[in-house]
Formats: structure tokens, C-alpha cells, sequence
């Protein structure tokens, strides 16, 4: 996986059906679209969905999107409208997007998809669906392979025990993702603060955020999530939100994706270092801006400073006004007029 700072996951799902049908292209056409944009987007990885209908869900599961959007009544028929790939697509698929300097996975959903698909990704991602199928996160644990897990419609204690199995498992590397199981999550429903929950929780475990918030003009969605501290960031990819299917209508286009990697990198530039110290920026307004001790009248050679002889003034030239207590009742070597900045040399 790249060290990006966040690491940004476009997780193009199975959308770039609805685009083939739109254009009326091959899938795996505009899969290939899909990936050109994100490079071009500047994004980190291209994730991909490897199932079958049959393998994922019963006939009669009802759906649970938002049906005025997609108005497919069951999840089977969904699923089987988005199953026609296979090992071959997706390794095509993945020679491709390495081709363009991206990494590269595919959530599998079902056990032959984890075998075949751990030659080609980068690492595995788990949805949020699977998180108590302990089974087959035991065997994508044992595979030896950076894992990713979504965590969302989770409860603290199935995080955890998905940690533990994975980590029984010999995974070393493992990264869990705040996510609000909600198609399209409501703002008010994102519960952010959970990124800090779970970075307090899981100390030794990177943590990200899997976004189902409809994109806006500002992407402060994903800003807000980086601030808080998600070191990976995925959110659904679509060339065009305006398409009908499940996952267009809340997905980010290239446009939200690169708004939000601008967002990313101003975050790191106003946050800046931490570390406190004198900036460059800061010697000339540090040295005008301060206050010296200037004299309240005119003095000779030889006269003793009193209190009342000496007032803090700007600029920071000369003595500092936190000296005061030691110029008091010093003399003056030479004569001054009133409003001199007092130097060391002239005491």
C-alpha cells in the first residue's frame, strides 16, 4: 500500500455497469474508464466487488438501500445484475490499474473469490456485511495479506473479536474502517467521532473511515474524518452520480475526489508541524511587534533611572521590558533624549 497521508480508497463497487449500459460498452471497458479517472484524480487505490448472486444472498433478501433511488425490490436481483466477472476480468482489472501507478484490490464475498483474488490485490478488504462471518475472516486472516475491515451496524465487542480472529489468524497488518451501514448515510447520522473511539479503543490498529455521505460542494465529509484522524479514507466512485443504480447517487466523481485531496492538503498545511517554535515568518513582526524600554524624558550622563523614566514602546530592539527590574537604578553613560530605545551599551 502507498504511504499516503490519507490513503484514499475509490471503491468503484460494481458502478461501472451502469455505466457500460449507459454508453453502451463492455464492463469491462468502462471498468477500465473508471480506473483512468482515478488516476488521473490522483487517488490511491481501485477497489472492485468479486461475487456471484447466488453465492451472497438468498432469493428473497428484501432490499435495504433507498428504493426511490434503485428500485430493486430484492437483493438477489441487484446482485445478479453485477456478477458476470470473474478471475480473468479481475485480473485484467488489476494488471491495469498497476499499469497506472495505483494499488489495486477487490472485496470478495465469497470463498473462491478470496483464493483467487489474493495473487492480485494489494490487500484484502472486508465489507461491513462480513464482520461476523468469522469463518471467512479466519481465512482471509491466514492469507498473509494486509487487511482492511469495515466495521459499520458493529457493536465494540464484534470489532474487537474481528480483530482478534484476524490477528490469530497471522494478519500483521490491519486497518478498520468507521463506517454507517446507510445507503445514503444522513450527515447527522455519520457519528464521526467514532474514528476517535476507535482510535482510543484499538490503539495498535489503524483506523480509517468508509463513507456513505452523498458528496457536497465542500467534501467536508472526508475532510472532517482526516482531521479526526483516519489515516484511510473509501468512498464509493462514479463517473456520474445521475445514473440509477444502488451506489451512484451517494458516490463521489472525480471532481469530489480531487476537492477532497485538495482538502487533505491544505489540512496538512495549516496543521503544519507542531512543534513550537519561532517561525521565519514570524522574525520581523517578532522583533517590530515586541516592546522595548524607551525613555520618558530627556537625561544626562551619569543620572540614575528611575521607575518613572522608562516606559515599554515598541519595537523589540532594544531592552526588554522583562529587564526592567535591573535597569531601575542604573545610570545612563551618555546624554539621551526622550524616547530613545534604551541599548545595553547605554546603561
Amino acid at each position: 500500500m502507498r504511504n499516503s497521508k490519507p490513503y484514499l480508497i475509490a471503491e468503484m463497487g460494481v458502478n461501472f455497469y451502469d455505466t457500460a449500459r449507459a454508453l453502451n460498452i463492455k464492463p469491462i471497458e468502462a471498468a477500465k474508464m473508471y480506473i483512468d479517472s482515478a488516476a488521473d484524480a490522483g487517488i490511491d487505490c481501485a477497489k472492485f466487488q468479486s461475487y456471484k448472486a447466488g453465492t451472497i444472498v438468498s432469493k428473497n433478501s428484501p432490499a435495504y438501500w433507498d428504493i426511490t433511488k434503485e428500485p430493486t425490490k430484492t437483493q438477489y436481483e441487484l446482485f445478479l445484475k453485477h456478477d458476470s466477472f470473474g478471475e480473468a476480468e479481475y485480473q485484467e482489472l488489476c494488471d491495469y490499474t498497476h499499469s497506472k501507478g495505483m494499488d489495486y484490490t477487490s472485496t470478495p464475498f465469497d470463498y473462491a473469490s478470496a483464493d483467487y483474488l489474493q495473487k492480485m490485490i494489494d490487500f484484502y478488504k472486508i465489507s461491513s456485511s462480513d464482520i461476523s462471518n468469522i469463518p471467512f475472516i479466519r481465512h482471509i486472516g491466514a492469507k498473509n495479506k494486509p487487511v482492511v475491515l469495515s466495521v459499520g451496524a458493529s457493536y465494540l465487542s464484534e470489532v474487537d473479536e474481528a480483530i482478534r480472529v484476524l490477528t490469530e489468524s497471522g494478519c500483521k497488518d490491519i486497518t478498520i474502517l468507521h463506517c454507517v451501514l446507510s445507503y445514503p448515510t444522513a450527515p447527522q447520522n455519520a457519528n464521526l467521532r467514532i474514528i476517535e473511539t476507535l482510535k482510543k479503543d484499538f490503539p495498535k490498529i489503524k483506523v480509517g473511515f468508509s463513507d456513505h455521505v452523498a458528496p457536497d460542494d465542500t467534501m467536508m465529509t472526508l475532510a472532517t474524518a482526516y482531521l479526526l484522524g483516519a489515516e484511510v479514507i473509501e468512498k464509493h466512485f462514479t463517473l456520474d452520480k445521475t445514473l440509477p443504480g444502488n451506489d451512484h447517487y451517494h458516490a463521489g466523481d472525480p471532481g469530489d475526489f480531487k476537492k477532497a485531496i485538495a482538502n487533505f492538503r491544505w489540512i496538512d498545511t495549516v496543521l503544519g508541524s507542531g512543534e513550537k517554535t519561532v517561525l521565519d515568518c514570524e522574525l520581523t513582526p517578532r522583533r517590530e511587534a515586541r516592546r522595548s524600554l524607551v525613555l520618558t524624558r530627556d537625561m544626562k550622563s551619569g543620572e540614575i533611572i528611575n521607575k518613572d523614566d522608562i516606559m515599554p514602546k515598541r519595537p523589540g530592539t532594544g531592552i526588554s521590558p522583562e529587564y526592567t527590574n535591573i535597569i531601575v537604578g542604573r545610570k545612563v553613560k551618555k546624554d539621551l533624549k526622550e524616547d530613545t530605545i534604551l541599548m545595553w551599551d547605554m546603561v
